[in-house]
This record gives structure tokens, sequence and C-alpha cells, in this order.
């Protein structure tokens, strides 16, 4: 479904990803985990459009993307749930998720959709005219993804999904998207979190100052050595 080849991005004159290269496969979840700036959310607004890498190829569904522009991604299938949630605080929820169906497959699709993410969480539906600022931060990120949902994605990019959040709500949240998996859409994920990560990964990267050091299964990665010292204190 996404295949990086070669691909190196720069912040000025500062390279921050050097020579990455990956695939995901239709149906996977796949996890990049390291350190806070190892180029994890990098990666990502690369992959979306948000950056545009200095060399390289980002091919999706078999055509290059690394060359359009972030709404033409977006359309073709591929939608980043960002770092920080990013919901709109003065809006309610329900204008948020509303926001999500911009695009013009989702807007035909939305009363179906929303019924389909509150079914997903029925929290939100709850809280449904509620402004998105006063919801908690497990609230506010089940809103991120929900409103990722609603753009009808083939592949759902999850930029930290349990930066800043209890112990329970983020079994939650990982525990969600394996259902959403199991529906059909493919997910990357990028976390700090290895352990939970990589426990239902079907695939790993292991990102560490900007190179892709390790790569294998999630469960084989776990029993890693390097893994287990530098990320698990084991």
């Amino acid at each position: 479904m996404l295949r990086i080849t070669d691909m190196n991005v720069f912040y000025e004159d500062m390279k921050v990803l050097e020579d990455i290269s990956l695939r995901i496969d239709t149906k996977q979840i796949v996890s990049v985990v390291g350190s806070n700036g190892a180029g994890k959310s990098t990666l990502l607004k690369t992959i979306s459009g948000s950056l545009k890498p200095k060399s390289g190829v980002v091919t999706f569904l078999n055509e290059r993307i690394d060359n359009i522009p972030y709404y033409q991604i977006v359309r073709k299938g591929l939608v980043r749930v960002p770092e920080g949630r990013e919901v709109f605080p003065q809006m309610t929820t329900l204008e948020n998720l509303e926001l999500g169906a911009i695009i013009d497959r989702a807007k035909k699709q939305r009363k179906d959709n929303l019924q389909m993410v509150f079914n997903l969480f029925p929290t939100l539906h709850a809280r449904k005219g509620q402004k998105a600022g006063t919801l908690s931060g497990g609230e506010q990120q089940m809103l991120a993804i929900a409103r990722g949902l609603m753009s009808m994605p083939k592949l759902l990019m999850v930029d930290e999904l349990s930066l800043g959040l209890g112990p329970i709500i983020v079994s939650v949240l990982f525990e969600t998207i394996q259902n959403i998996n199991s529906d059909g859409i493919t997910i990357l994920l990028v976390e700090q979190n290895i352990r939970h990560s990589l426990s239902i990964s079907d695939w790993g990267y292991v990102l560490e100052n900007g190179k892709i050091g390790l790569e294998g299964r999630g469960e084989e990665l776990l029993k890693n050595s390097h893994i287990k010292e530098a990320y698990l204190g084991v």
C-alpha cells in the first residue's frame, strides 16, 4: 500500500531523516518507534505532504505522492492524525467531526460515518454538543481519531497516540486501533510507547537519530536485546 525508498528530509541545512526505506502492506498495523527527537513525526509529515523530501520516492497504492499537494494525498485515502490532537477547541465535537468529512466522497457518506464513529466512541456521541476544548485529553484523542476516520481513509497514520494520557485510556485507545484495523483500514503508528505499539503490530521499524536501525515483526522486536535495554529498561 505504501512504499518509501531512499528518502532524505532536511529542515533548512539540517538532515532529519536519512535514507529511509520502508513498506506497509494492505490491512497491516505497522509501527515506527523510537525516542523523542528521532524523526518520527517528521516522517509522518513528509508522507502526508506537509513536508517535502530532499530526495527519495514515496508511493501510495502504486502512485507517486511525494510531488503532489497535501489535500490531494488526503483525497487518495491517506490521512494523518496529528501529534497533540489539534482539535478545534471553540467548535463542538460534532462540528470537528463534520470538518473531517470535507472531501467529496466523505460528504456523501457523512451521516453513516458519523454513526460509525459514534459506535466506536460512544463518549463522543454523549459529548457531541460540547466544545472540543472542554473535553479531557483522552476524549480529545478519540475525537482526533474519529475526525480522521470521517475522511474515509485507506491508510490512517496516528502520531503519538498515547502522548500525555493515563495507562487505562492508553489501553482503550490501542484496543480501538486494533478494532479499526479489523474493519479493513491499514494503520501506521508513530509511538514512543514501544511496548504497546509493537505488541499490536504486524511489523515495526525502530528509528534512531533519523535512520532506521532495526526492523522486524512486532513481537520479535520486543524480544530484541537492544530494544529491551535501550527502550524497555529490561
